[in-house]
């Protein structure tokens, strides 16, 4: 069968179909989706990504038209095929009928951004997988239909978790339903940092660095984990890999080689910790030019590790 090729919204990041970003509140996601409509809008790049030019529509629930305004003044002079709405109906009564009007009407939609999600649901209090699903699967098949981008901004649980995509607020059925996923988080809130964690069908995992202008009021790109895979790993394992760039090679005790570990590294690790993360990690640090492996010598646990720079993903 020759079947089209995926298309992207922003390449290698956005494709069309359903997405759905997450952030604490405040975090600074509604500049990002701000951004991301008028660089579509204009066919500008996102950073480093080329755009496809398209119509973007803002259905921003949370602000007034005014505050809008305000916003839009501080990213751009001139937003030509961005169009912006304070209202729209909920999931199932009229919002998919809205949205099929305004396509119907500008035919060269490329992305519409609902801001917030929760905001157009019908779930009320009750939360389970079936009805998160339910939602996720009709506006997805909107997408399809109308052959769009749909990027919802949701909000983050409260607990934190190593996996960020576990963070989304809800169960499993919106990550399970959605096309792509993106999570905008600081390690600290007054941070002007943060890392845009990226995750889907049709892209690669990918982190990328971020920081915020407060002049420009957008997001400006520092460094993208596709260029340092080494940025994907725990920061134990980075540090691993700084560690055995600077010393190439080691042959000795468990002990011996985490003492060496936390001299080098400033960590405060233990043994055990340290080698299930090796051994976690395995692949990545192998693909990173750090390869290893343990052996019984006298009855005293040896690890032979060392770093080849032509085994490093370039």
């Amino acid at each position: 069968m020759d079947l089209p090729a995926t298309k992207f919204v922003i390449k290698d990041l956005l494709p069309q179909g359903l997405a759905i970003i997450g952030g604490a509140p405040k975090v600074g996601k509604s500049w990002l989706m701000l951004d991301w409509c008028v660089r579509i809008a204009k066919g500008e790049t996102i950073w480093n990504f080329p755009t496809t030019k398209g119509t973007t529509l803002y259905v921003s629930l949370e602000d007034t038209a005014s505050r809008l305004q305000e916003r839009l003044l501080s990213v751009t002079n001139e937003a030509p095929n961005v169009f912006f709405t304070t209202f729209s109906f909920k999931i199932g009564e009229g919002l998919e009928e809205q949205i099929k009007s305004f396509v119907a009407d500008h035919p060269g939609t490329a992305l519409i951004v609902i801001d917030t999600f929760q905001m157009i649901r019908n779930t009320g209090s009750e939360v389970s997988y079936a009805s998160d699903y339910n939602e996720i699967e009709i506006l997805k098949k909107l997408a399809e239909e109308l052959k769009i981008t749909i990027l919802l901004v949701h909000h983050l649980r409260k607990q934190g978790d190593s996996d960020p995509f576990n963070m989304l607020s809800g169960t499993n059925g919106l990550a399970g339903g959605v096309d792509t996923m993106f999570v905008l988080d600081k390690s600290k809130r007054c941070s002007a940092n943060a890392t845009l964690y990226c995750s889907g069908r049709d892209i690669e995992d990918r982190e990328i660095e971020l920081t915020f202008d407060k002049e420009s009021c957008t997001w400006n790109f520092v460094s993208d984990s596709s260029d340092n895979p080494e940025m994907l790993l725990p920061v134990e394992m980075q540090n691993l890999i700084e560690m055995m760039k600077s010393i190439s090679s080691f042959c000795g005790s468990n002990s011996n080689f985490v003492e060496r570990y936390n001299q080098l590294t400033g960590r405060e690790i233990k043994a055990n910790s340290l080698k299930r993360m090796m051994n976690r990690w395995r692949s990545e640090l192998e693909e990173n030019g750090v390869c290893f492996e343990s052996r019984k010598q006298n009855n005293v646990r040896v690890i032979d590790i060392f770093y080849e720079p032509s085994v490093e993903v370039r």
